[in-house]
């Protein structure tokens, strides 16, 4: 019988109820989605490898190292592969068609980054084609992209046109993997900048180092930086984990702001549920007060507004769970390039289900505090 009450109860005011409903979904789309940004924002440092190192100049990572420091590093204790690469920085077409785009050494690049697949032909044309290029499936797929395909970027960092065959699209080996990176030989660029501008050739921007075992981590990258010191470009080394949260850390005011506004948007929606609940609670205070004469305790009365107020925050907490998915593809549809990977994790799910079920339990305080303690006859008084 309490059930029912509530259920209709909910819906005695259907306008007003569907309204509530509305407003809490919407704010629970909203708190979802800046919460998916959050997450993503720190998605590499999640998927970062505890047996992969970064080694770049000391100065900062504008500046290059020799390759040469590629066979000095093999040769540290606990080193198990070495590959590397330079940031190359090209636009397709214009500058609106951006994605991160790397010159890389291939066998060694491959190997180090088990979580882009290619299949064995692919793989084996990119490895043997020095012109060749490797893009994600959901970069191609934006361009219509299809292997055999020439694709020409401008350079920026290294100026000119600069034309690939496609030779492979790779496809993650997990849901959140970026798929929307380009890479082509290293070679491919070195041999260019020899014949170019040859003071810039032979340089590598970064090195990737795959170390045998996790705990080694730490001593192979002091070792690496400990070989290079007080040379012409001295290195510094650090975990792939800490080397993604160092870009982190220079938005990190700009994701607490994104939090702050997150629970604003929450707040705002428990009030005024809460003044939606109060009104309601104020309009049957005579209802209660009768309720009780008909035996109803406290308890009862306290049951049904608490309850009329959770069924209207969930049902608008579970719409707006619903809402989220179709909103995340539409950004990543629109903005692809700067949020590759926009999917809604199963915390996020749990955390708006939470700020759905505070908002009903918050909003119902007073008012069920209020019906269940007012007195029959200040109850039945309203009546006269």
């Amino acid at each position: 019988m309490l059930i029912k009450l509530i259920i209709r109860n909910a819906f005695r005011h259907k306008l007003r109820s569907l309204l509530t409903i509305l407003g809490v979904a919407i704010a629970i789309l909203a708190f979802g989605l800046l919460r998916t940004l959050v997450g993503l924002w720190y998605l590499g440092v999640e998927q970062s490898s505890a047996t992969r190192l970064v080694t770049r100049n000391a100065i900062s990572l504008v500046f290059s190292l020799p390759i040469s420091y590629k066979d000095r590093i093999r040769q540290i204790d606990g080193v198990k592969q070495v590959s590397y690469g330079n940031w190359f920085g090209g636009v397709y077409i214009n500058e609106k068609n951006f994605f991160p785009n790397f010159a890389v050494e291939p066998q060694s690049y491959l190997d180090l980054y088990p979580e882009f697949v290619l299949s064995p032909e692919q793989k084996n044309a990119f490895l043997h084609d020095q012109r060749s290029a490797v893009v994600g499936r959901k970069l191609a797929a934006k361009y219509g992209w299809k292997v055999g395909d020439l694709i020409t970027l401008k350079g920026t960092i290294f100026p000119g046109q600069w034309t690939f065959v496609l030779r492979g699209i790779y496809r993650g080996a997990q849901k959140n993997t970026d798929e929307t990176q380009f890479f082509f030989h290293w070679k491919y660029l070195n041999e260019t900048l020899k014949r170019t501008v040859s003071r810039r050739a032979d340089q590598a921007g970064f090195y990737m180092i795959g170390v045998e075992k996790p705990e080694l981590a730490a001593e192979v990258a002091q070792a690496v930086d400990a070989t290079f010191r007080n040379s012409l470009a001295e290195t510094l080394t650090e975990t792939e984990r800490a080397f993604q949260l160092s870009f982190v850390s220079m938005t990190e005011a700009i994701m607490i702001a994104i939090k702050i506004v997150s629970y604003v948007v929450i707040v705002i929606i428990m009030v005024v549920v809460a003044n939606t609940m109060a009104m309601t609670a104020r309009e049957r205070i005579a209802e209660y007060a009768t309720m009780k004469t008909l035996g109803f305790g406290g308890r009862h009365i306290a049951a049904i507004i608490f309850g009329e107020s959770i069924v209207i925050a969930m049902i608008g907490g579970v719409i707006g769970i619903l809402l989220t998915y179709p909103a995340a593809h539409g950004i990543q549809e629109k903005l692809s390039q700067f949020f590759p990977v926009f999917n809604v994790s199963s915390m996020t799910v749990y955390l708006d289900l939470l700020a759905a079920l505070t908002v009903g339990v918050v909003a119902s305080i007073f008012p069920t505090w209020r019906g269940a303690t007012i007195g029959i006859a200040d109850g039945l008084r309203r009546i006269g």
